[in-house]
């Protein structure tokens, strides 16, 4: 029997098998999972060639590498060049890979698309009538969200609670002031609701061996249980190190200690 032709891999295709590898884990990287079947069957492709470079893609992951997985070695000049060019521009990357992605799955713009469950679901999103452009910045965040919870295995890196509503994909330098970084996995901690404001307020940090780092200013309001128990348990201890592509970036990192958290003190 004659060998099928492969399908070449255009930047677009290349494009939304970059988001998908956001937004899975390596162990779902199997043809036989739904997901991967579902999205093969829309880009016209076998499920076993996506399968084949999403695994590239790991191959190209320094954080995959220095945990032991070595994905396949088969990653060509175009993944390459496209997983350096989202490195340096992941603003522009990461929103037009999500539009990609949701306009391969579905047309309707009321609608976002979801990987959950093992499965791939439209949902309403919350808030007003939107334009275009703020859909496109919707986009943008979904893609943060998604790539930076997916890299922590959906907890929150500090205190390790696995509630998808309570989690929030925290910007370590801040979004207003750095908007070429707002989309970069590595600007990014996957982080609870209250540990996120108490990071964005400057009332924590990390220090250079991704310790905990508790302010004055937090520490003036205890003793309140409610409030330590939070808080104390994981001071001086490490955070959850993500699985793949958001490593935090350590000169982020020293900016929120010397600016942010710095400020927090001046402050108090």
């Amino acid at each position: 029997m004659a060998k099928a032709p492969s399908i070449k891999w255009t930047r677009e295709d290349t494009l939304i098998a970059l988001n998908l590898y956001t937004k899975l884990k390596f162990g779902q990287f199997d043809s036989k999972n739904s997901v991967i079947q579902e999205v093969a069957a829309k880009m016209g492709r076998p499920p076993g060639s996506l399968s084949m470079k999403l695994c590239n893609l790991a191959s190209l992951d320094p954080v995959q590498r220095a945990r032991g997985i070595k994905g396949l070695e088969g990653a060509s000049r175009q993944d390459r060049e496209m997983w350096q060019e989202f490195h340096t521009n992941s603003l522009a990357m990461g929103t037009a890979a999500e539009e990609l992605f949701h306009d391969l799955i579905t047309h309707d713009q009321t609608k976002d698309v979801v990987v959950e469950d093992g499965a791939i679901k439209l949902v309403t999103p919350t808030g007003p009538t939107e334009t275009q452009a703020t859909v496109k910045v919707r986009r943008g965040q979904k893609f943060f969200r998604d790539a930076v919870l997916t890299a922590y295995d959906v907890r929150c890196c500090i205190s390790g609670i696995n509630v998808p509503r309570l989690l929030v994909a925290s910007h370590i330098k801040p979004w207003s002031e750095f908007p070429h970084e707002r989309l970069n996995p590595r600007n990014g901690l996957c982080l609870s609701s209250l540990h996120d404001d108490a990071f964005d307020s400057g009332l924590i940090t990390l220090d250079e061996d991704l310790c905990l780092m508790l302010s004055n200013r937090l520490q003036k309001f205890f003793p309140q249980p409610a409030l330590e128990q939070n808080f104390v348990p994981y001071e001086g201890k490490p955070i959850r190190l993500p699985e793949k592509l958001a490593e935090p970036d350590g000169e982020f990192l020293r900016y929120h200690r010397f600016v942010v958290f710095d400020k927090c003190k001046i402050d108090q």
